[in-house]
């Protein structure tokens, strides 16, 4: 089976989870046998030097990149505005991009044209594709339009809460268009699917997780001999990431002792990078997420606003780490809270689950071990693309 994978953003290094759940899945299948090429935007935001890629991230038959200036630009997003378009999706407008696309499906013939994130629909449109007899299929990475409706719901009120709830209502609607476009929606979770199925969709619809390696995750569990400390790593540009450590910090951190939580990511703002606080540390973007999880027993993720699946949660259970977040967090991952998870949604509740941390330090290696086992058997990445295989050779040949 050929495959054409279409990104928004080149999928490396692997340190969020977007570029975790592309090429967990492009490997997966390239493994079972599956030719898979990349065309993927190589964006001013996340510029990757392809020349600088590991000799491991041979996965692709080919890849194809094209320059894209995505950055936010006031003077844009006013012009999209007045032109009746949504900002969210223009900055990812490439005449460029199109063109190699087009270029790319006169070369070759795929059998399944996957669209990864919503972003790429925006050319699924084209008449490039009218010649081409391969599936569309988008896979929803989550519920777009529902992260900026959560997104503005914990805005205060001002014009940029009106700006993003226009926007937000825009996306709906595009989102929701796209059902006729599309010939398959692969979405990362049941509940996901199930929203897009309320809103309208009746066409063919998949569950697939995003699957881990898991012999790629080291646990380290000696740290568990150590007196318990606290993790939070993520893109701190993304809001509801920022939102969640500034809501942590603010809030129950001033509440809790004698634990110090230390904080990574890319893109901090200078307000996080310059922080005075008894007990916390901002260590910016580090090298090696994996290292960073594994000095730490206990990761958290508060998480407020978002849809789909948290890959980190994924990777920290992976790495034996005990998961303190929230129900929102877990979403999509049927992890039982106290037994494989810790799950919290109130400034009382985080601070109980914490104190219970710091009391019980013998009891948390076995939450870690259960973790890594539950990573195991719910997401292992080649069952998982296996399912979607099977799953697209039925799509083809009806």
């Amino acid at each position: 089976m050929k495959i054409l994978q279409l990104c928004k953003k080149f999928p490396y290094p692997l340190n969020d989870g977007e570029s975790v759940a592309v090429t967990s899945l492009a490997k997966s299948l390239q493994q079972l046998g599956c030719e898979v090429t990349l065309l993927a935007m190589n964006t001013s935001k996340h510029f990757v030097e392809l020349k600088d890629l590991p000799k491991s991230f041979n996965h692709y038959k080919a890849i194809y990149t094209v320059e894209v200036d995505n950055q936010v630009k006031p003077f844009d997003a006013l012009k999209a505005l007045l032109m009746g378009k949504n900002y969210f999706l223009t900055r990812f407008e490439s005449k460029e991009y199109e063109a190699k696309l087009k270029a790319i499906l006169e070369e070759e013939r795929f059998d399944i044209i996957q669209f990864e994130t919503l972003q790429t629909l925006i050319y699924a449109k084209s008449n490039i594709f009218n010649k081409s007899k391969a599936k569309l299929v988008l896979r929803s990475h989550n519920v777009e339009h529902e992260i900026w409706e959560r997104i503005v719901d914990n805005s205060k009120f001002s014009l940029k809460k009106w700006y993003l709830n226009h926007l937000t209502k825009q996306l709906k609607q595009f989102e929701i268009e796209q059902f006729d476009i599309i010939d398959a929606l692969i979405s990362i979770t049941k509940r996901d699917l199930s929203l897009f199925q309320n809103l309208g969709f009746n066409g063919n619809g998949q569950v697939t997780p995003i699957g881990l390696d898991s012999t790629y995750y080291r646990p380290n569990f000696d740290c568990f001999e150590q007196q318990p400390s606290l993790s939070f790593i993520g893109t701190l540009d993304w809001f509801p990431n920022i939102e969640g450590v500034n809501w942590f910090l603010e809030l129950v951190m001033p509440k809790i002792s004698e634990i110090e939580l230390h904080i990574a990511g890319r893109n901090a703002p200078e307000s996080l990078l310059n922080l005075e606080m008894q007990n916390v540390v901002v260590h910016g973007e580090v090298e090696n997420s994996a290292d960073f999880i594994n000095q730490h027993s206990v990761m958290i993720v508060p998480l407020f606003s978002g849809s789909g699946m948290r890959v980190k949660i994924l990777e920290g259970m992976a790495l034996g780490r005990v998961i303190l977040t929230t129900s929102l967090g877990v979403e999509g991952i049927p992890a039982v809270d106290g037994e494989h998870i810790f799950i919290a949604n109130t400034v009382e509740e985080f601070i109980e689950k914490i104190e219970y941390i710091k009391q019980n330090k013998n009891s948390l290696k076995a939450i870690g071990e259960n973790a890594q086992a539950f990573i195991k058997s719910e997401f292992d990445n080649l069952a998982i693309a296996e399912r979607l295989m099977n799953y697209y050779g039925e799509l083809v040949n009806n």
